[in-house]
């Protein structure tokens, strides 16, 4: 089954400003339930769809990048890919200790201490 089939029930389990989505997701559905959450719609049109598209802003759906970049290098650490931890208390520690690693890695080296 596709997420978008889900995408209302997961629409009322979050808040937000945006609902960011690609392509797959857009229906007027979805487009609905987020606007009933106080949402905008960031969704871009498919390529053959005839209706515009006012609520779309490029500039957020570009950034948009920056999640798909972290479940990509989430990947990396193969007890996530793999889901070694069944609980989910573990796992959600898994995650928490490798986001943490992630987020070290992108900070500049620091200076010596004076």
């Amino acid at each position: 089954m596709h997420d978008s089939q889900v995408a209302g029930q997961l629409i009322d389990q979050v808040s937000g400003e945006h609902l960011v989505a690609d392509k797959g997701y857009d229906s007027e559905e979805i487009r609905e339930k987020a606007r009933t959450k106080n949402m905008v719609p960031v969704i871009p049109k498919r390529s053959n769809s005839k209706t515009p598209n006012p609520e779309f802003d490029r500039h957020i759906y570009k950034n948009r990048h920056v999640v798909e970049n972290l479940f990509a290098r989430l990947k990396h650490f193969r007890s996530i890919a793999t889901r070694f931890e069944k609980l989910a208390r573990n796992f959600k520690s898994v995650l928490m200790f490798a986001c943490t690693i992630i987020w070290l890695k992108l900070q500049p080296a620091a200076g010596p201490v004076k």
